[in-house]
């Protein structure tokens, strides 16, 4: 049961995390790097407000807005200074390191004795008893389930319209008369803010920040979304950001499976490579057989 729980909770936050990484990478087609810096950095803030007695609660908008500008930073340097993307998010996501130890102080903050999301005194008398075993998991759904609900409607929106049309025809928003580079700026304001939030919620759920938290978060993130817009690929009433989730959910079982059966929890790095390499694969190989049946 701690395993299963333990998938779910860890798959759902990286599911938040997951929600951003689909925008840049499969609306905006923007090699964002910048994900491995601010998930880290919506961790960094979240443990600095909460450390200094501020609201755990306060901390998941907080992050949100750390993230919102370090892509709009990112945004700003592919937009405005010519950078192509994928070095843009590289000077960013470097950048973001030393930020992240100077908002924190040091590369290690546990928290362990401080009220979080996940234990505070509205948790302990609201979800006690028979609840209290899946009180956390409660908690990281609805977080992740507000957030997918403010997704799906914005994409609905202008503006989201706006934003899904520039990954995939920028001279239809050049002849809507809209500024092609804000509208990317935005969505990867959008993105990061998501992942900054998914960090936060990552931290507080670990009880310690670390440096190195963000390490390898594109990867994982890239392998949720093709695992998830793969499966439901065919089923067109599932909308992105469910099948997001879902591939969040079953990534993280298959890494669960890879080391209950045998390979060390220091593995998972060479785990997550190989699941993306596999999951790629097969990805090609089943547009090749769509085109040839075609």
């Amino acid at each position: 049961m701690q395993i299963v729980l333990g998938v779910f909770e860890q798959g759902i936050i990286y599911a938040i995390m997951a929600m951003g990484v689909y925008i840049t990478y499969r609306i905006l087609d923007f090699p964002d790097l910048t994900v491995d810096g601010s998930f880290p950095l919506g961790g960094a803030v979240g443990v600095s407000m909460i450390t200094a007695g501020m609201s755990p609660v306060l901390a998941l908008p907080a992050a949100f807005a750390a993230g919102a500008v370090a892509g709009m930073l990112t945004g700003i340097i592919h937009v405005k200074f010519k950078i192509r993307n994928l070095i843009a998010s590289i000077i960013m996501m470097t950048a973001l390191y030393t930020v992240n130890l100077r908002i924190t102080g040091r590369a290690n903050v546990p928290i362990f004795t401080y009220d979080t999301i996940f234990r505070n005194a509205f948790v302990e008398k609201y979800l006690p008893g028979a609840l209290a075993p899946f009180a956390t998991l409660i908690i990281i759904a609805a977080v992740a389930l507000v957030l997918k609900l403010a997704i799906d409607w914005y994409l609905k929106t202008k503006s989201g319209y706006l934003l899904r049309a520039v990954g995939s025809n920028q001279t239809l928003v050049t002849t809507l008369a809209k500024d092609k580079g804000t509208v990317i700026i935005i969505g990867l304001s959008i993105a990061n803010g998501l992942v900054a939030t998914a960090g936060c919620v990552m931290t507080q759920w670990q009880g310690v920040f670390d440096i190195t938290l963000g390490t390898g978060t594109v990867v994982i993130g890239l392998a949720s979304v093709i695992v998830g817009t793969s499966l439901f690929r065919r089923f067109r009433f599932v909308k992105p950001t469910t099948a997001v989730i879902v591939g969040s959910i079953l990534y993280r079982a298959a890494v669960a499976l890879a080391i209950l059966y045998g390979l060390a929890a220091s593995d998972m790095k060479l785990i997550t490579a190989a699941l993306l390499f596999v999951i790629l694969v097969m990805g090609m190989e089943r547009t090749k057989k769509v085109k040839s049946d075609a």
